[in-house]
């Protein structure tokens, strides 16, 4: 069987993306986001004339996000599917999760009858929510390659602490939603702060930076049901500028400590964010009993 890692999708990134700094010059982002769909079939054509990615379409899946589909035929060529009606931002990350499978397992599904016919990805997998084994690799190697870290931490530093309107513009300069943004920067920021994404107040799924998780906060979603605060921004449906810019909530609000909540609403998916900065300072918590919450197995070495 063929094995990959984490690891293997780092480096593969890597590697597209130090082509690309030589090929477009390191400013390249200056000018636009990757053309993705463009780059996995020129990159595919290039590496492995065989067994090309030979088409990039919107299709009806439903149930998934996206998937890799291989032909009857061999030598194989490859297809990358998108479901209907995704924004730019979404269908740029479902075409690179899949090219991330393209480059680093389309051997295992060729070979592995269990695939049959190709890797068929859900939402969670491809929003860095719910992934694991080789759509956690697909999901790193998306991420790596649209969002580049050494480009990211030059544009918000891992000291700072940014707004909605601050991580819209990154969004924007990596062609990504605000969502997939968001959660880059929470993976290097060195400040404490959480992600949550609600509905009808009760939280979905939330984020924890590494900071934030060591001082002990965090807020489980795994098995169980939390609600929010009752001041919370997404409860009272307060969706102001200045609440997307962030307003100061008192200790006990969300935790025995004040936060600066910032929140904004998508009507389009029917869900609100709230991003969460805490104090710089805190105290080390240690906690070995800690549930890892949907995301922190992202977070591990």
């Amino acid at each position: 069987m063929v094995k990959t890692s984490v690891s293997s999708a780092l480096k593969e990134a890597f590697r597209i993306t130090l082509m690309l700094d030589v090929v477009l010059g390191e400013d390249r982002f200056e000018r636009g986001p990757v053309q993705v769909e463009e780059l996995a079939l020129q990159y595919s054509a290039q590496t492995a004339p065989e067994t090309p990615i030979h088409e990039v379409l919107e299709k009806s899946i439903p149930g998934c996000m996206g998937a890799l589909v291989y032909g009857d035929i061999r030598p194989r060529q490859w297809g990358i599917y998108y479901h209907y009606d995704q924004t730019p931002g979404r269908r740029a990350y479902t075409i690179a999760h899949e090219f991330g499978h393209y480059v680093l397992h389309r051997d295992l599904i060729d070979q592995d009858d269990s695939y049959n016919g190709g890797v068929f990805c859900s939402e969670d997998s491809v929003l860095r929510r719910n992934g694991s084994g080789i759509e956690q690799e697909a999901d790193e190697f998306a991420a790596n390659l649209l969002m580049p870290l050494n480009d990211f931490r030059k544009q918000i530093p891992p000291k700072t602490t940014p707004n909605f309107e601050d991580l819209g513009k990154i969004a924007d300069r990596y062609g990504v939603s605000l969502t997939a943004a968001t959660l880059r920067w929470l993976e290097y920021t060195e400040t404490r702060a959480l992600l949550v994404v609600s509905n009808e107040g009760f939280a979905h799924w939330a984020k924890t930076s590494k900071s934030a998780l060591k001082s002990g906060r965090y807020i489980r979603t795994r098995n169980t049901v939390y609600e929010l605060p009752q001041a919370a921004i997404a409860v009272k449906g307060d969706y102001r500028e200045e609440t997307a810019k962030g307003i100061e909530q008192s200790a006990d609000t969300w935790f025995p400590e004040p936060v600066i909540e910032m929140c904004m609403r998508s009507e389009r998916y029917d869900q609100e964010m709230t991003l969460l900065h805490l104090p710089r300072v805190a105290p080390t918590h240690h906690d070995d009993s800690l549930e890892e919450d949907t995301f922190d197995h992202f977070m591990r070495e």
